[in-house]
């Protein structure tokens, strides 16, 4: 079947790419960055290039430093996990195996968080995520590097997967981990610094992303980006970009998925999150519940099998490894929906407003933003 998959916008970037070509641009060769002695990258997490153009009254400074054609695309699935990972690795989903929010352990009916289960679920960090950090690689070479994040991050199971190698610096805001920013590319010629702003994207599920509340996050991450770029040293550049954008999903826009539904009959495990989910098929079941989701939600979402996503290159190149760690089904949301499995005895998920994962612009599109010697 043809998959009438979305087609990448326009000159957009890959999101993958962005730090080997912030590398090259130290080395005095990037691409499409200019020259720079240090350089900051900017990681706003769940600020998606629609949701900046369209709230771009509560972000100047952040609206006008980018032009029309500074987007980047980001990967399948939009979520933070394998986004972020995808960047800091530079290689996509499919080769270093985060393919989704929660994914099955092949073997068993396991599916942990990929942010937050390492260790509760036995999670090996070394080998689990299956490609080399850039960070540790630099920083095996002699070039100084550094983290600056929320100190609860330090240490975690994901940000030993994506940053080990890294000097860790805690900042409790964006205002601060701008202003920590800067001063370590001062001091350190040559540093790669990678900051991360985590706060938009939690007030989104929360509150959503065109609540008040979101309206004046911004508004702060936008001084946070303005005073980094009034900061920088003369030869350091700066790249602001996100993971993924948001959509906002009201309670009304739910799919609930309960028990003795056509749609939850022959599915041993549902993995994925509520905008991409990955559908793991009882033995001799996956055509079957291929065939019940198309014919129920073949009109909202894109119901793929899992050789039509990986043929589809959704993923990127999937190695043997990682394959069956992928959904016997694919189900990417095309309309304003969500799905929940209303079995489940916790119904917090439930609550949130805010969501991302799937294929559409909104929420892979992502602002690409160049400051001070990028500029």
């Amino acid at each position: 079947m043809s998959l009438s998959l979305p087609a990448d916008p326009p000159r957009a970037r890959s999101l993958t790419r962005v730090v080997p070509e912030m590398l090259a641009a130290l080395e005095g060769g990037g691409e499409w960055l200019r020259p720079a002695e240090s350089a900051v990258l900017f990681v706003i997490d769940g600020l998606g290039a629609r949701n900046l153009s369209a709230r771009a009254g509560h972000a100047r400074f952040l609206a006008s430093a980018g032009g029309k054609k500074d987007v980047a695309r980001s990967v399948f699935p939009s979520t933070t996990a394998a986004a972020l990972t995808s960047l800091l690795t530079g290689v996509e989903p499919g080769e270093h195996g985060l393919v989704g929010y929660r994914i099955r352990i092949p073997g068993t009916d396991l599916a942990p968080n990929q942010l937050k289960g390492w260790e509760t679920d036995g999670l090996d960090p070394h080998s689990w995520q299956r490609a080399q950090p850039i960070f540790e690689r630099e920083a095996a070479a002699g070039r100084p590097c550094f983290v600056v994040s929320r100190g609860k991050f330090a240490g975690s199971g994901f940000s030993t997967a994506t940053v080990r190698g890294a000097t860790f610096v805690p900042s409790s805001s964006a205002a601060e981990g701008a202003e920590l920013a800067a001063g370590l590319v001062a001091q350190h010629p040559g540093a790669l610094v990678y900051l991360y702003a985590p706060e938009l994207d939690g007030i989104a599920h929360q509150k959503g992303w065109e609540s008040d509340d979101w309206a004046r996050a911004l508004e702060t991450v936008d001084a946070a980006a303005r005073a980094l770029s009034d900061s920088l040293p003369d030869r350091a550049g700066a790249v602001v970009t996100a993971d993924h954008g948001i959509v906002d999903v009201p309670r009304h826009r739910q799919l609930l998925l309960t028990e003795g539904d056509a749609l939850v009959t022959g599915v041993s495990v549902i993995g994925g999150e509520p905008r991409m989910l990955h559908l793991y098929a009882e033995p001799g079941r996956a055509d079957a519940v291929l065939d019940a989701w198309r014919a129920s939600e073949g009109g909202r979402s894109w119901v793929l099998s899992r050789d039509e996503a990986v043929e589809g290159g959704l993923f990127g190149p999937v190695a043997s490894e990682v394959r069956e760690r992928i959904g016997d089904v694919v189900v990417a949301a095309r309309a304003g929906v969500a799905y929940y499995d209303d079995r489940l005895a916790d119904k917090a998920p439930q609550k949130m407003i805010g969501q991302h994962g799937s294929l559409t612009d909104e929420e892979r599109t992502v602002p690409l933003i160049r400051l001070g010697a990028f500029a």
